[in-house]
């Protein structure tokens, strides 16, 4: 855990504070254009370093770049700061709902994202157990989201931008760390459980 943490945290601070404190400081010293200019220019800056650097740079940072510049586009042409963080929160409550809509169809999103992100082998994923698991846990990150959505336009629309970025900020960091330690918790008890089952006889074989 300690290994995963070092390594997410860098991450965490380029992909969640350094945006932050780029766009308020901004904000506070070239108005609300120059901050949607520093936002687009942080997100392509950190293509052109890892290129540079000969980093891979993923598909999901390209879409990312190309969201910004779109939702910078849109704030500019409404001289609005509330349009350039509406885009994304409506875009959390949509993969909250994706969340959810998994779950009674039996085919736990969860479960789908793990299988892209871990080489797990897949009778892990056919225990009965585990796919249990993964239908709480859908459940558990669409609550997450759906509360992060519910706090996001709360405060998006009835507090200061900058109460916005700081504190938004922070409770949504909050969410992601309590959801991230119940998903690991309840990982680690499902395979608990599966390691103390019998063997069926003949598996050996």
């Amino acid at each position: 855990m300690t290994a995963l943490l070092m390594h997410a945290f860098p991450r965490f601070v380029e992909g969640v504070i350094a945006p932050v404190v780029v766009f308020y400081t901004a904000l506070m010293l070239l108005g609300l254009n120059g901050a949607l200019i520093a936002a687009v220019v942080w997100v392509y800056g950190g293509i052109v370093y890892r290129y540079v650097r000969g980093h891979p740079v993923s598909g999901m940072l390209l879409l990312a770049a190309v969201g910004v510049t779109v939702r910078a586009g849109l704030a500019a042409a409404t001289h609005s700061a509330v349009i350039y963080f509406l885009q994304p929160t409506l875009g959390t409550l949509a993969v909250s709902m994706a969340f959810l809509a998994s779950v009674p169809l039996g085919k736990p999103l969860a479960m789908k994202l793990a299988k892209d992100m871990a080489p797990i082998p897949d009778a892990f994923y056919k225990h009965a157990r585990v796919h249990q698991f993964f239908l709480r846990i859908s459940l558990l990150w669409s609550a997450v989201l759906l509360v992060n959505v519910g706090v996001s336009l709360w405060m998006l629309f009835n507090e200061s931008l900058s109460m916005y970025l700081w504190i938004r900020t922070g409770v949504v960091a909050g969410l992601g760390a309590i959801g991230i330690a119940l998903s690991v918790w309840g990982f680690k008890r499902v395979v608990h459980h599966i390691n103390r089952e019998p063997v069926p006889s003949g598996a050996a074989a």
